[in-house]
């Protein structure tokens, strides 16, 4: 080392060396594009969104700052393939290089496809698809959940057609994106969001319009795919394409090629029901009608035949002897009723001279009026005893000694006597004043 030859030329610091990749780096990739799978995704505090973009054998850091993020409403989630657009930036203290990101997009068709592809026979492998898991549609639902943009011509089509067909149901918007980034969550959610209503809806339409593949991706996502297969209600899936399948085809309970199949999928047409009634109605009218005629007629032929007349004249004279069987009934009742109404007057007549009854009456009316004397006698008692009570104490209030205290006087006492005359006052010792409240010593 102590044998090397310094530099003849200026050597750059750090500092201007990172400042001419800068220069170059900056100057060169300005709204660059390029497509990867997101990775390593972090949103920070202040709103901006961190991420890596890679592929199999390189990654690219990436940052969309929260104005941009804004503007943009993304949603985007690790393991996404993304197309973004941007400017290459350095950032001198660390000697990095990262994309500052202004445009997000679906990854191409193709790797859509191989995408699609993978998924569906993931999902196929795990049963998602099968035949026994498919839920019946209900012949007349009277609630009718729908899941797609409420501004886009899908809804419009099913509601007009709604309208015509089978309007006495009840249509149920839940708003979803359906296309874009943030789409496959929204509808996922609002599936769940169907799923836990206290009243659920008897069946779900999910779908959009026409479009491109990415346009229709959303509909190819995993989390919507099981969000459907976990879903209780039947679902038909009415993505707008004729030829191709999404994945919520397959998964769902019934597939229309578009939102006004859907509908004819999921309701009975009110007019064909109509004619159906009407027919039905004129064939029971009719059947009803011969079955009445026959009837009659049958009746008519028993009212005038021979058997009906012979039992109708054993009827009036059975009738007739009936009638004379009760009068004679009645009167023979009527005989002994008077007679044992006389029997038993007779009876009542005696058993009231023996009635113990009357003299318990005429003794109660004894005891109340020995009871009456004997409470006026006790009430004369008490009232002249009161008197002699309060006499009483009238004289001892009399010969209370407190009394004059009571009245406003006072009492001397000394060495514990009462001192009731002057002679008897020794005025060398200390007295004792006895007022109303209490004692006051006097030396």
């Amino acid at each position: 080392m102590a044998d090397q030859i310094p530099f003849a030329f200026d050597i750059p610091s750090v500092t201007e060396l990172t400042h001419k990749i800068k220069q170059i780096l900056e100057h060169n990739f300005r709204d660059i594009l390029v497509e990867g799978e997101i990775s390593n995704l972090n949103r920070s505090r202040n709103g901006h969104i961190y991420f890596t973009v890679k592929d199999d054998n390189a990654q690219l850091p990436c940052v969309i700052w929260r104005s941009m993020a804004d503007r943009l409403s993304v949603d985007i989630r690790d393991g996404q393939q993304v197309v973004l657009g941007g400017d290459i930036q350095v950032y001198a203290p660390h000697g990095r290089y990262q994309m500052i990101v202004g445009l997000v997009q679906q990854a191409g068709v193709g790797k859509l496809q191989q995408k699609f592809e993978e998924l569906k026979q993931k999902l196929e492998q795990e049963g998602l698809f099968d035949d026994i898991h498919k839920k019946l549609i209900p012949n007349f639902p009277k609630k009718i959940g729908v899941i797609t943009s409420a501004t886009g011509a899908a809804f419009h089509d099913i509601r007009s057609t709604m309208e015509h067909r089978w309007p006495v149901a009840t249509l149920i918007l839940h708003h979803a994106s359906v296309q874009g980034l943030n789409a496959a969550g929204e509808i996922a959610a609002a599936i769940h969001t169907f799923t836990s209503m206290s009243d659920p809806v008897d069946l779900l339409i999910i779908g959009r319009g026409g479009g491109s593949l990415e346009d229709l991706w959303p509909f190819n996502e995993e989390i919507v795919a099981r969000a459907i297969f976990e879903c209780s209600i039947p679902v038909i899936s009415a993505v707008g394409h004729e030829v191709d399948f999404s994945i919520s085809d397959f998964v769902a309970d019934v597939r229309a090629a578009t939102p006004t199949q859907a509908v004819i999928l999921a309701t009975p047409d009110i007019n064909e029901i109509r004619f159906q009634v009407e027919d039905h109605t004129t064939a029971i009218e009719s059947l009803l009608k011969q079955k009445i005629d026959h009837y009659r007629e049958y009746v008519n032929r028993l009212i005038h035949s021979h058997a009906i007349l012979v039992v109708r004249e054993k009827l009036r004279y059975h009738a007739d002897k009936t009638a004379r069987f009760i009068d004679k009934l009645s009167t023979q009742m009527n005989h002994m009723v008077y007679q044992k109404e006389s029997e038993l007057k007779h009876l009542v007549s005696g058993l009231n001279r023996y009635n113990p009854s009357i003299k318990i009456e005429q003794s109660g009316r004894q005891v109340q009026s020995l009871n009456e004397r004997l409470t006026n006698r006790y009430e004369r008692l008490i009232r002249r005893k009161s008197d002699q009570i309060q006499t009483l104490q009238s004289g001892l209030e009399k010969l209370n000694p407190k009394s004059p205290l009571e009245r406003g006087f006072t009492r001397i006492l000394q060495n514990g006597k009462w001192i009731r005359r002057r002679e008897q006052l020794n005025i060398k010792a200390p007295i004792d004043v006895e007022w109303r409240d209490g004692f006051q010593r006097i030396e």
